[in-house]
């Protein structure tokens, strides 16, 4: 089997994103509560967006289950408050379950978290135990920047973060570290603003203890881990030099990289610095980069096609890579896919 660790329903209908705008205009215009609902929309017609996107991709590309989370760029941490934020993330998060049910056997639901600036992560709770304990979501997608490009809370190893990680640890769901749209004119926010928050965070945690107290918590941070692998001897020598432990000891029972590079060189580097252990096959397709690489002629965000092509990886680790890591990281999904094979497993 392979599973894409990284999927976001960027193809949702055009209404969806017009009323977003609605609502974000109507809280900035002094409406805090009592937001207007959703427009409705048709299974057919959802149907119809993944078909011929990120389901149709899937085929072409042979992955067999993707783990789906609503779109980062829109879950808009930054805009209007926590209430606006409670009611879109809860939007989100039912059309994601809508789409997992739609194809149990193609989509695990992800969440996002009503994350608002300056609001005390444990708010977010309540939306988690109800996508994890009710809806059967496997994972949560968690911006260490709600501020959106202006890092006002405080790092995501200091206390004020415990409650969630707690509830986490108990839930058994790792967490994505991913960002949000930005709203600093100084950070692009798939070119510059994701890279950095992947990054930012991988130091945040090479700086603290955070796994002494939470042994069992895990992270995925995606795009390759942002410059993370990429300058690995910085980091192995920040952590000596810091007197830090060295980092397979630090960090790496507990944190994790995605395949989201979109060139071969990169991917080839990642393997070759990061264990196969720690590495777990996305693409985030349909998403950063749609466009076709005029020097391969094949799409960028095809990742498989790099994964694949790796000379120097065995078999047993591919597998790592492609399964493996992402059933052991995600217990959720690993529950969820056996309870699947023993419906369809005949007695």
């Amino acid at each position: 089997m392979i599973i894409d660790c990284h999927g976001h329903f960027t193809t949702v209908p055009t209404s969806l994103r017009e009323y977003r705008k609605m609502q974000v205009a109507t809280c900035e215009a002094g409406q805090t509560s009592d937001f207007a609902p959703p427009p409705d929309f048709s299974d057919d017609e959802l149907r119809e967006r993944l078909e011929n996107a990120q389901l149709g991709l899937m085929k072409e590309r042979g992955i067999d289950l993707t783990l789906f989370s609503p779109i980062a760029g829109l879950m808009g941490h930054h805009q209007g408050n926590e209430a606006l934020s409670r009611h879109w993330s809860r939007i989100c998060n039912d059309l994601v379950h809508r789409v997992s049910n739609l194809y149990p056997d193609r989509f695990a639901p992800v969440c996002q978290l009503p994350q608002s600036p300056g609001i005390p992560p444990q708010n977010c709770i309540e939306e988690l135990e109800r996508c994890v304990s009710e809806l059967g979501f496997v994972g949560c997608n968690l911006n260490p920047d709600p501020s959106g490009g202006h890092w006002t809370d405080p790092p995501l190893t200091d206390r004020w973060w415990y409650p969630l990680f707690e509830k986490l640890a108990e839930l058994e769901v790792p967490a994505m570290i991913h960002v949000s749209g930005s709203c600093n004119p100084n950070f692009h926010h798939t070119g510059a603003h994701y890279l950095n928050g992947d990054t930012t965070a991988f130091m945040q945690f090479l700086l603290s203890d955070l796994f002494r107290d939470f042994p069992t918590l895990k992270f995925v941070i995606p795009h390759g881990g942002g410059a993370v692998p990429y300058h690995w001897g910085r980091y192995r020598g920040l952590a000596q030099d810091l007197n830090r432990p060295p980092l397979a000891e630090l960090l790496m029972e507990n944190v994790f990289f995605d395949t989201c590079v979109y060139h071969q060189p990169g991917i080839d580097l990642l393997t070759e610095v990061i264990p196969a252990e720690n590495i777990l096959f996305g693409s985030e397709m349909v998403g950063a980069v749609r466009s076709v690489d005029p020097e391969t002629g094949h799409y960028f965000d095809d990742t498989r096609r790099y994964v694949e092509a790796l000379t120097g990886l065995s078999e047993v680790d591919r597998k790592k890579i492609y399964e493996g890591n992402a059933r052991r990281v995600y217990p959720q999904l690993d529950k969820r896919l056996r309870e699947q094979e023993k419906i369809t497993t005949p007695a």
